[in-house]
């Protein structure tokens, strides 16, 4: 087999993204996987990567990441004061796993607020299970308020319960429509 390129050359392996046959010159990366020079340059498939040139220290202000690294086939990390990808860590993070002062997503953990199907947080954390100072979800675990189907909390606002320190807060928080109709 002749590398796909250079047609007369011998190929050294098969690059483990496009398949094509590549020479040692074609050859961008050997280690972890086999990748061709025109697969590294394109940052080939496996995603999409924006960073602004704006930075807050070392991070950039905006980082958008999706996808694989092509080199090591593990998902890219999106980081910046504003991340938003598949994975996404800094100040605000939005992605399937997020972690942030301010996190949004799949799986969110926030110092702040952390918002997801499943949110854990110090401070406010709204989501499916919610795990927080201050939790609201079916599913609500809270260090001092909690609100939910299933609520457990010093003060707790559920089916059955509406503590008055916890409706003081939540109408506070959410208004009035968010209360249950026990609670008004």
């Amino acid at each position: 087999m002749n590398c796909f390129v250079h047609a007369t050359v011998p190929a050294r392996g098969v690059c483990s993204i496009c398949g094509k046959a590549v020479c040692t010159e074609c050859i961008a990366s050997e280690s972890p996987r086999l990748v061709c020079a025109g697969c590294e340059q394109r940052g080939a498939l496996l995603g999409y990567e924006y960073r602004s040139a704006a930075r807050f220290g070392s991070w950039p202000l905006v980082h958008v990441c999706m996808g694989v690294d092509a080199r090591t086939m593990r998902p890219k990390v999106a980081r910046g004061v504003i991340a938003i990808g598949n994975i996404a860590v800094g100040g605000v993070a939005v992605g399937g796993l997020a972690v942030g002062l301010v996190s949004l997503g799949g799986l969110s953990l926030g110092a702040l607020v952390a918002v997801g199907g499943a949110a854990l947080g110090l401070g406010l954390s709204f989501g499916g299970l919610a795990v927080g100072a201050v939790a609201v979800g079916g599913g609500a675990i809270g260090y001092m308020y909690a609100m939910g189907g299933g609520a457990f909390a010093p003060a707790v606002i559920d089916a059955q319960h509406c503590d008055e320190a916890a409706r003081t807060l939540f109408v506070r928080l959410l208004g009035r429509g968010a209360l249950p109709p026990h609670c008004l």
